[in-house]
């Protein structure tokens, strides 16, 4: 999608033996009035991955962006974008990355083509019409190309912010909440903008608090609390290891509460009596079902039917933020 560059093989640019496009060692951020927002962060990012980057406010989510893309300095550590290190050769790295803010910062007054074109020009890159006529129509926005920014809607303007971050076509494409205040639809058309990225080999971090985003798009998962990385891991293997199941159980014969033989399993009763909740941790060795069912059938307890539910990432990312409180 970007540059009209040819796609690379998806396997090769999600490597992990290959060299990270983005190396944070030991970042350190403290300002001057002592907060330290950022202790001793240390992150790789994967060539062609998409990776989220979840936190609560104030986690120090944008503070780690803007320091990678030297928009703010750190006081400790190091950061290597694409083998550039930001303090020695930033002009080289920072040419590497595309940055849409999570505030719109456009100049109301300009069209859809002056203000892209504009920032293309900002990282000294010649006038390739070609490009930009590319990213808009890529970002289903060539129709609004003569259009002033102040005539667009919420999520058309978001599309443009990303289309700037493009114009220079670089590798790496950093978005702060990149679909706050869209409605969902939109939100699903950003979903599919991204992705049409990766495929073109774009690298693509973002921060979102719509934890549904996360899990619908991420390669890789990154957790922030208090300054500090939590956790890192892909997708997939997170929801496996710290997922847990729910088997839910629904009665034959409605109960007014769960016998005290059952209590070693703890299980939950819905309001109305008639539904059981079982929860495991699908990790374990024994799930404890088989003997949960032999004792319900000893307390003469029986069901018409029974199904289970994985926990989602949101309930997942709570769990880290609540235990590393």
């Amino acid at each position: 999608m970007c540059g009209g560059r040819s796609p690379p093989e998806s396997s090769s640019i999600r490597n992990p033996l290959m060299p990270p496009i983005i190396s944070v060692s030991n970042l350190t951020k403290t300002y001057g009035s002592g907060f330290t927002a950022l202790k001793g962060v240390n992150l790789d990012i994967r060539r062609g991955e998409i990776f989220a980057l979840l936190g609560p406010n104030g986690a120090g989510k944008t503070t780690l962006i803007s320091i990678i893309c030297g928009i703010a300095n750190l006081s400790s550590g190091k950061v290597l974008v694409g083998g550039h290190d930001i303090d020695h050769d930033y002009r080289a790295a920072r040419s590497l990355i595309g940055l849409v803010p999570q505030e719109l910062h456009t100049d109301a007054f300009e069209t859809v083509w002056a203000t892209v074109s504009f920032s293309r020009g900002l990282f000294g890159k010649p006038r390739n019409p070609a490009h930009i006529e590319k990213v808009l129509k890529d970002l289903s926005l060539w129709d609004k190309k003569d259009n002033r920014i102040i005539e667009l809607s919420g999520g058309m303007k978001r599309r443009v912010m990303i289309a700037k971050a493009l114009s220079h076509e670089p590798q790496i494409l950093f978005l702060d909440e990149p679909t706050a205040g869209v409605d969902v639809e939109l939100r699903k058309g950003m979903w599919d903008v991204v992705r049409t990225l990766r495929e073109a080999g774009v690298t693509v971090i973002l921060t979102t608090h719509y934890i549904e985003e996360a899990e619908q798009m991420a390669d890789r998962i990154g957790v922030i609390n208090k300054g500090e990385i939590v956790l890192i891991e892909d997708k997939a293997t997170l929801m496996r290891k710290l997922g847990r199941k729910q088997l839910k159980l629904h009665l034959q014969d409605r109960l007014n509460a769960v016998p005290e033989a059952l209590a070693p399993y703890q299980l939950t009763l819905n309001d109305d009596g008639s539904q059981l909740t079982f929860t495991y941790d699908t990790q374990s060795e024994r799930t404890g079902i088989t003997t949960l069912l032999s004792d319900l059938r000893r307390a003469g307890i029986g069901f018409k039917d029974l199904s289970t539910t994985q926990s989602s990432l949101e309930e997942i990312f709570v769990s880290l933020v609540r235990t590393d409180a």
